[in-house]
């Protein structure tokens, strides 16, 4: 067989001609609608605010700032000890 005679079969059988594909028709029917409930929208308000509070509450770094800086900060010694015990047998 001929390479050339390629184009000639390629006519008889019309190979460059496209595929008739199926359109999909449009129907009538009720379409799909979404609902959200009042208990998933305030999910959503809620979870926007949390989203959107800062990690760090400025009122009480203001406060401990202040006392620090006026020396009146003071730590109590037995909740430090008591705090660092719990720490260390948390990684024990």
């Amino acid at each position: 067989m001929r390479i050339d005679a390629y184009n000639q079969v390629a006519a008889l059988y019309q190979t460059n001609k496209p595929v008739n594909v199926a359109k999909p028709t449009k129907t009538a029917g009720p379409k799909d609608q979404v609902q959200i409930s009042q208990a998933g929208k305030d999910y959503q308000i809620a979870k926007q605010a949390v989203a959107n509070a800062s990690d760090i509450r400025e009122d009480k770094v203001a406060e401990l700032k202040s006392k620090i800086n006026s020396g009146n900060y003071n730590v109590n010694s037995d909740d430090f000890a008591s705090k660092l015990l719990e720490k260390m047998q948390a990684y024990a």
